[in-house]
């Protein structure tokens, strides 16, 4: 998952003109803090809600996993959301194979004006290209970290949106198709959020949008990633003083190579959009990633409980007007 390319030359002055436009077009509040009441994240839970989706074995395209774990997804969000859909969309993977993809769209606070989007992709990747054996590079991966973890810190989030109700209006969004591209062709990953960036809901304006992905691991560092601070530096910003205030060492105040993961699209839609990542899986001379080794053993509640906590705070220190 993560198709990742890392700075070209002429992206980031392209980034950082429409980045100057989207702070003018869509201030984000500087808050880093609420005042007010935030549910508690419940970090066992969102580890059951991982091990759930693993339960279903490989999420892939075509597989049963993935067609059972489509319906547990949108069930589980019918739970605590105030509307649920599925946005359909067609697509091929980078090796020609057709496919009908599914975005899984939860609205919370629907009435309200301005709202905030999160995401995560909830696919596995079909083959795990990068395992050291040769002979297990054309089966799906797992998944636990790369897709599961994402989805689960968001929907113990959807859970607590539900118990607490906050003053802004929030969509969570689980994409598809995010993870059938072919490493070193950025854009034949991330399909489900190009759909979505290009078919976005009627009527509605997000303050801002924070993607989940790779947030499970053990050894959890997520760094601000170079194209999220491009884009959004406000919001990287208040996402790092809130992190560092409630005491969470994980959020590495310090800047890594961008990488192109389901915040692009968004961002190219005028959506200032973060990506919060932990690539060096589980460090960086040893990597998980696309890889069988991408088990829940790898995981760990805790490192879901701190980014859980950190978007709670984030969203309930949120104010109604913009």
């Amino acid at each position: 998952m993560k198709y990742l390319i890392f700075a070209s030359i002429a992206l980031p002055l392209l980034i950082t003109a429409c980045a100057q436009k989207q702070r003018e077009d869509a201030p984000i509040p500087q808050r880093s803090l609420t005042t007010g009441m935030v549910p508690r994240f419940d970090a066992t839970q969102a580890f059951r809600f991982l091990t759930a989706q693993t339960d279903f074995g490989p999420r892939n395209p075509g597989s049963s996993g993935y067609q059972k774990c489509l319906v547990f997804l949108q069930s589980e969000l019918k739970k605590y959301a105030d509307t649920v859909s599925v946005q359909g969309f067609s697509y091929r993977t980078s090796r020609g194979e057709p496919h009908r993809g599914n975005n899984i769209i939860g609205r919370f606070h629907s009435h309200g004006g301005s709202r905030i989007l999160l995401t995560a992709h909830w696919d596995t990747r079909p083959w795990a290209d990068m395992d050291e054996n040769p002979e297990d590079r054309s089966k799906p991966i797992l998944g636990a970290n790369d897709g599961a973890s994402g989805v689960a810190v968001l929907l113990e989030i959807a859970r607590q949106l539900n118990l607490l109700p906050p003053s802004v209006g929030v969509d969570i969004v689980f994409f598809d198709a995010e993870d059938t591209g072919e490493t070193g062709s950025s854009e034949s990953f991330a399909l489900g959020s190009q759909w979505f960036a290009k078919n976005l809901p009627p009527n509605t304006r997000y303050r801002f949008a924070i993607n989940l992905d790779m947030v499970g691991d053990k050894n959890l560092e997520i760094p601000r990633e170079e194209y999220s601070d491009t884009y959004a530096p406000d919001l990287m910003d208040l996402i790092s003083s809130t992190a560092k205030v409630l005491g969470y060492p994980q959020f590495a105040d310090r800047r890594v190579p961008g990488i192109y993961d389901d915040h692009m699209p968004l961002n190219k839609a005028n959506i200032p959009a973060v990506d919060l990542i932990d690539f060096n899986y589980p460090d960086e001379t040893n990597r998980y990633w696309h890889t069988l080794q991408d088990t829940p053993d790898k995981c760990s509640p805790e490192s879901l409980g701190a980014v859980g906590t950190v978007l709670l705070h984030v969203i309930y220190g949120q104010g109604t007007s913009f």
